[in-house]
C-alpha cells in the first residue's frame, strides 16, 4: 500500500457510472499526489472507512495525537543529540572578546518563539536587550547566526522594526545595531538585508511594521531583496503541481513552467543570499537580515547563506545542524506551513517556504556536484518526513512548545532515521574543500525544475533510473573501504607480533627476525 505522507484534502463522491462501486475516495497529498481509491456497494462500510482514514489523517482536528508520538522505532543512534547550540558556537569560536552567549530567554521569557540560547554583542547587557525587543516584531530581536572564521564579519537575524505610520524611533535599538556594526572595528557600515520587496515593506507601516530609515540608523545601509511572501509563494506551488499531476503537456511544457514562477521565486531566493554570503567574504562587512517576522525568508537568507560560505554545513551532518539551528530553533512555523494533523487545507498560513529553502539547496547541489557530502535522496527523504509525522523534528512551531510537549523526550529524531544508515544517504562523488565558498549561478538559464521532486508520482513518466557511473563509482568506493578496513586490520595483527616476541625460544629458527614478501 502506497504511503500516504501529509495528506492535504479528503473528499468523498457518489459514483453514478459504476453503480457497483458505490463510492470513490479523492485524496490530495502535500507531495504533490493526488491518489483515488473506489469502495464497492456491500457492507456499507464507505462512510465509516472515510470517517477512519480522516480522523487519522488530521489527528489534531479529532483531538488525537500526532503519530509521532506512537511511533516505537528503535535506531542505535540518537538523531536529537545531532545539535548541540553551545557546541556549534565554539566551533565558530565563540564567544569571544566582541560576542557573548546569554541565556535571557532560557524561560522563553523574552521572546517565546526565538531558542532558549542567544548570541549577542559582548557590549549589550540584558537589559539593553529587553528594551530592543518592545521594538522588533514579535520580540525578535538581532542575534548572532554565523561569523566568518577570518575577518570576523557576521551574520545577524531578526524581524522588522515597529516604526508603523508615524515613523517611531527607538534610541535603544538604533545604539544596539551601532554595537553590532564596532564588533568589527574594519567596517564603516552595517549592511541591512530587507527580504522583502520594498513596496511591501512600506505596506507593512499600516499594520506597525516597516523599516530602518536612512535618518534613524545612520551608520547602517539597507537593501531590499524583492523576494514575495508567504501567499505568493503558496500559489506557485499550486501552479507547479497542476502542471506535473496527474499529465504533463509537452507541447506547452516551457509556457506552463514559466507562467508558475517557481523558478523566478527560487532565482530571488538565490539571489538574495549570494548577496549576504558575498558582502560577508568579499566585501568584509557585517550583515543584518530580516523579513516580516524573521522566520520564513530570513531563514531562507541566512541558511543559504551560510551553506555557500562554510563547508560544515555541507557535509551530512553539519545540514542536520543547520536546519536544526536556523529553521527549528529559530522559529520556523513548520506546524503553521505545513499543517500537521489539521484539515483546515485553505489556511492561509500553509506556504512552501522550507521546500523552497531545499529546492535551493538542490540546485546548488546540480552546479556543485562534488561540494556537498549528501545525495538528492537525502533532500527528497527530509522532503517526505517533513510531512509525514513519523519524527518529531519538524512538529510544532517553535522551541518553547516543543519542550512544552516533550518532544526530544516523546518522539524519535529524523536525524536517527538517517545517520543509521548514511551511506544511503553520501553522495560518491564528494570531496571535502574546508575553505571553498560556493557561488551559484541564480540565472534562469542555469535553473531547473527539481523533476525527481516534483515529477516522481505522475504515472506517465517513466521512473529515473539510477546513473551508472554513479553506481560504479560507488562500488569502487565501497570496495576502497574494504581493503582499506583489511590492511588496517593487518597492520594490527602484524605490530601486536613485532611487540610480542615468543619468550621461551624452542629453536634457533624462531629467534630469527620475520621477513615478509610483498608480491
Amino acid at each position: 500500500m502506497t504511503r500516504l505522507r501529509g495528506l492535504l484534502e479528503m473528499e468523498l463522491i457518489r459514483m453514478s457510472v459504476r453503480p457497483a462501486l458505490a463510492c470513490q475516495g479523492k485524496c490530495r497529498l502535500l507531495d504533490m499526489r493526488n491518489l483515488r481509491f473506489a469502495l464497492k456497494q456491500e457492507g456499507h462500510s464507505r462512510r465509516d472507512m472515510f470517517e477512519i482514514l480522516t480522523r487519522y489523517a488530521f489527528p489534531l482536528s479529532h483531538s488525537l495525537p500526532l503519530f509521532a508520538f506512537s511511533n516505537e522505532e528503535k535506531f542505535h543512534v540518537d538523531g536529537w543529540l545531532v545539535y548541540d547550540p553551545v557546541e556549534e558556537y565554539r566551533r565558530q569560536g565563540l564567544p569571544n572578546h566582541y560576542w557573548r552567549i546569554t541565556f535571557i530567554n532560557q524561560c522563553y521569557e523574552l521572546c517565546d518563539t526565538y531558542p532558549a540560547l542567544l548570541v549577542v554583542p559582548y557590549r549589550a547587557s540584558d537589559d539593553d536587550l529587553r528594551r530592543v525587543a518592545t521594538f522588533r516584531s514579535r520580540n525578535r530581536i538581532p542575534v548572532l547566526s554565523w561569523i566568518h572564521p577570518e575577518n570576523k564579519t557576521v551574520i545577524v537575524r531578526c524581524s522588522q522594526p515597529l516604526v508603523g505610520m508615524s515613523g517611531k524611533r527607538n534610541k535603544d535599538d538604533e545604539k544596539y545595531l551601532d554595537v553590532i556594526k564596532e564588533t568589527n572595528r574594519q567596517i564603516s557600515k552595517l549592511t541591512i538585508y530587507d527580504a522583502r520587496p520594498n513596496v511591501n515593506a512600506v505596506a507593512n507601516k499600516a499594520t506597525g511594521g516597516g523599516y530602518e530609515s536612512d535618518d534613524a540608523y545612520q551608520n547602517a545601509e539597507l537593501f531590499f531583496l524583492d523576494i514575495h511572501n508567504i501567499h505568493v509563494m503558496r500559489e506557485s506551488l499550486k501552479k507547479v503541481k497542476d502542471i506535473v499531476y496527474p499529465n504533463v503537456e509537452e507541447s506547452h511544457w516551457l509556457s506552463s513552467l514559466e507562467s508558475t514562477h517557481w523558478l523566478e521565486h527560487i532565482k530571488l531566493v538565490l539571489t538574495g543570499a549570494i548577496q549576504v554570503a558575498d558582502k560577508v567574504s568579499s566585501g568584509k562587512s557585517s550583515v543584518l537580515v530580516h523579513c516580516s517576522d524573521g522566520w520564513d525568508r530570513t531563514a531562507q537568507l541566512t541558511s543559504l547563506a551560510m551553506l555557500m560560505l562554510d563547508s560544515f554545513y555541507r557535509s551530512i551532518e553539519g545540514f542536520e545542524i543547520l536546519v536544526q539551528k536556523e529553521w527549528i530553533s529559530f522559529g520556523h512555523k513548520f506546524a503553521s506551513r505545513i499543517g500537521h494533523g489539521d484539515k483546515n487545507h485553505a489556511d492561509a498560513d500553509r506556504s512552501p517556504i522550507f521546500l523552497q529553502f531545499i529546492d535551493c539547496v538542490w540546485q546548488m547541489s546540480k552546479q556543485f556536484p562534488t561540494a556537498f557530502e549528501f545525495n538528492e535522496l537525502f533532500l527528497i527523504t527530509i522532503l517526505d518526513h517533513l510531512y509525514s509525522c513519523r519524527y518529531g523534528t519538524f512538529l510544532y512551531n517553535c522551541e518553547s512548545v516543543r519542550e512544552r510537549h516533550k518532544v526530544t523526550e516523546r518522539t524519535v529524531s529524523l536525524w536517527s532515521l538517517i545517520n543509521s544508515n548514511k551511506e544511503k544517504f553520501k553522495n560518491p562523488f564528494y570531496t571535502k574543500e574546508i575553505n571553498r565558498i560556493l557561488y551559484p549561478v541564480a540565472s534562469m538559464r542555469h535553473l531547473e525544475l527539481w523533476v525527481n521532486y516534483y515529477i516522481r508520482w505522475n504515472p506517465r513518466i517513466k521512473p529515473q533510473q539510477p546513473n551508472p557511473v554513479e553506481q560504479r563509482y560507488m562500488e569502487l568506493l565501497a570496495l576502497r573501504d574494504e581493503y582499506i578496513k583489511r590492511l588496517e586490520e593487518l597492520q594490527i595483527t602484524n605490530s601486536a607480533k613485532i611487540s610480542d616476541p615468543p619468550t621461551s625460544p624452542s629453536s634457533p629458527s624462531q629467534m630469527m627476525p620475520h621477513v615478509q614478501t610483498h608480491f
